[in-house]
């Protein structure tokens, strides 16, 4: 007999060789029907995997991370199955389960392609495929073998994976019907319950992501185990093309891009400045509040600063090449990330015990090279601007600094209503620790420390391993939008590792030498993906306090220009943001392009108003009106604002 235990600590004995399908039966017939995958001590796998000793156990369905993603990694396959009957002599590369479904990288023959008018031939062999339950058996292969099978079959690509990259003795396929495949798992025992398919997109994507190598296409698809699903999952996806950053970003003319300037380079427009500087001025008001000092670096710096960092081995190939000066030997590059300068200001002079901690913060723009096929609006760019801070000091204050961030971060996201979050603690691969800077000893401290305050906090945080930075381990904030999608937006990461490579020290009580702890945190992210979510969240519709136009006064004819002029000086006055729509337009026009631009007022002025010295307030979105004098209506906004800005008053404690 073996012991399993149970996420809520409980514990029951079972035969040797049980599976996960075995102990679900044993709990209920209806977790038996739903579950779909089976985590034993940390490791999802199939539920016929026997389990030969103590464990720990998680059954997990369609609700859980883990469940979706065996479904829709079986859902790959099942792809790949109808592909080979469809196209003969297709070339396979990978086919991963991603956060919304999964994609299938292929290469068909003779330069013929898969367009999206193809797309329902392929799903109804999906679901002729899946209909007939085909069992997906795994089966362990020696490297020979494998060689020898996917050579037999003309799998080129799956031959150089084999090859380059796996070892003999962990190699594994999993077969479903006429289709294997190279794979680690996990899957669904058999392909009927997938009932609901749709192919998304279609894009390239070159082998390897090498844009050496040969393009090949990458197919997009999402699979449900009911209809329903799919067809709510659909109805999102029109509400997101509604919401799209991109569209919204240029009809309210917050940014734009130009191929002259460079792929991945946005540029700020006014209105998209004034909206980001408003940003960047609250969370520095939050700032000044916890004792961070602000500070400036410059946008290049010696190649030699990111190699004693450690970044220009781990990312230097991937980079923008360094630029090279005119003196022989000399080497910059453009700044990747900030933690290397802010690692210098804090070596420019002797710092002692009383001096720490020390909180450095700054808005720097940093360059990563991004392929271009993964570019994607303001979400995936090769310059982006970090709120970046970061806080060195001793290890005794490193858990209290941990939470003062986490109320920082906790701040901005009740801001911008951003309250369906999750957390996610980063930890080390335990099985890859090659591709991880610094001692176990202080990667174990740094881990202890977040995984103990996200307890004091109360923060139910999910453990993922491997995620950590190579210098650290980190605490993630996933936030959800308002049509249910997740995107990673604040991070803190602690780094016993950059101090030490830099020799940065400090004079303790004791009159010893000691190294600081550093942490790194950033509650916006970047503020272009913060700014492309923030868009897509509200659908445009910013908080009062933070869009860039306020107030749009509509005059109904020219002959009130001058009046409107006025109305805008007296609310600039009182500091309410607004702008004229002074067009020969019928007002019916100014309100329907205004509406378009998500104004949250609309002031009208003709005759009436002009004689009474009054406006007539439209909000946006709704027909209700209300005539006010000048005064009363600034007042009336200068108030909505005061109370949405009460929540930047905030005191550490």
């Amino acid at each position: 007999m073996i012991k399993i235990t149970f996420p809520d600590g409980s514990v029951r004995e079972y035969e040797q060789g049980v599976t996960g399908l075995q102990i679900a039966e044993s709990i209920s017939p209806a977790l038996a029907r739903d579950v779909l995958a089976c985590g034993v001590n940390g490791e999802t796998v199939e539920l016929n995997r026997p389990i030969n000793a103590d464990s720990t156990v998680q059954l997990y369905k369609w609700e859980d991370d883990e469940g979706k993603h065996a479904f829709w990694h079986t859902s790959a396959h099942l792809l790949a199955e109808a592909l080979q009957e469809l196209y003969p002599g297709i070339q396979f590369g990978f086919g991963p389960a991603v956060e919304n479904g999964f994609f299938y990288d292929v290469l068909l023959k003779d330069g013929e392609a898969i367009k999206e008018g193809d797309f329902p031939k392929i799903e109804d062999k999906m679901r002729e495929l899946a209909s007939k339950k085909e069992p997906v058996v795994r089966k362990e292969v020696s490297k020979a073998d494998a060689l020898k099978e996917f050579a037999a079959d003309g799998q080129t690509y799956k031959c150089e994976h084999i090859e380059q990259d796996l070892e003999d003795g962990s190699i594994t396929t999993y077969t479903q019907g006429a289709f294997t495949d190279l794979c680690k798992g996990p899957h669904l025992l058999n392909t009927g319950l997938i009932k609901a398919i749709k192919l998304t997109s279609v894009a390239g994507a070159f082998w390897r992501g090498d844009a050496t190598r040969e393009q090949m296409q990458r197919l997009y698809g999402i699979t449900f185990p009911k209809k329903k699903m799919l067809d709510e999952y659909l109805v999102m996806l029109e509400e997101a093309k509604k919401r799209d950053h991109r569209k919204i970003g240029k009809e309210m003319e917050l940014f734009m891009f130009s191929e002259r300037v460079g792929k991945g380079l946005p540029i700020w427009l006014p209105k998209g400045t004034e909206l980001r500087l408003r940003m960047q001025d609250m969370l520095r008001k939050i700032q000044s509040r916890y004792g961070y000092k602000e500070v400036i670096t410059p946008h290049i710096g010696s190649k030699n600063l990111y190699v004693t960092s450690g970044h220009y081995a781990h990312y230097g190939k991937d980079s923008f090449q360094p630029i090279h000066t005119p003196e022989e030997g000399e080497e910059y590059m453009l700044k990747p990330m900030n933690c290397p300068h802010h690692c210098e200001v804090f070596a420019w002079k002797p710092r002692s015990y009383r001096d720490l901690p020390l909180r450095i913060a700054e808005f720097g723009t940093v360059y990563r090279y991004e392929q271009s096929g993964e570019l994607h609006g303001l979400t995936r760019v090769r310059s982006f601007t970090q709120d970046d801070a970061h806080i060195f000091c001793r290890p005794d204050q490193v858990k209290n600094e941990f939470l003062r961030v986490m109320d920082i971060i906790h701040t901005v996201f009740s801001i911008f209503h951003f309250d369906n979050f999750e957390a996610q603690i980063s930890l080390r691969d335990p099985n890859d620790r090659e591709k991880y800077i610094g001692s176990d000893e202080v990667w174990e401290k740094g881990e202890q420390a977040i995984i103990e305050a996200c307890k004091e906090k109360g923060l139910k945080a999910k453990i993922e391993y491997g995620e950590a930075a190579f210098y650290g381990p980190k605490l993630d904030f996933m936030v959800k939008d308002a049509i249910g999608r997740r995107w990673q937006l604040g991070t803190i990461q602690i780094d016993y590792n950059l101090p030490e490579r830099f020799k940065l020290e400090y004079t303790d009580e004791d009159n010893t030498k000691k190294t600081p702890v550093m942490i790194h945190r950033a509650p916006f992210g970047s503020m272009e993906r913060f700014c492309a979510v923030l868009i897509e969240h509200t659908a445009g519709h910013f908080p009062l306090w933070l869009t860039p136009d306020q107030v749009a006064i509509l005059p109904i004819s020219e002959k009130y220009n001058d009046y409107a002029a006025r109305v805008a000086r007296e609310l600039d006055a009182v500091g309410v943001r607004a702008t004229i729509d002074s067009r020969n337009e019928k007002i019916g026009r100014k309100v329907r392009d205004n509406e378009l631009k998500r104004i949250p007022y609309m002031v009208i002025v003709g005759e009436k108003e002009q004689a009474d010295g009054t406006v007539s307030v439209r909000k946006q979105g709704s027909e209700e009106r209300g005539v006010m004098t000048i005064v009363e209506f600034a007042g009336k906004v200068n108030a909505e604002v005061a109370e949405l800005l009460k929540a930047t008053d905030v005191r550490p404690e």
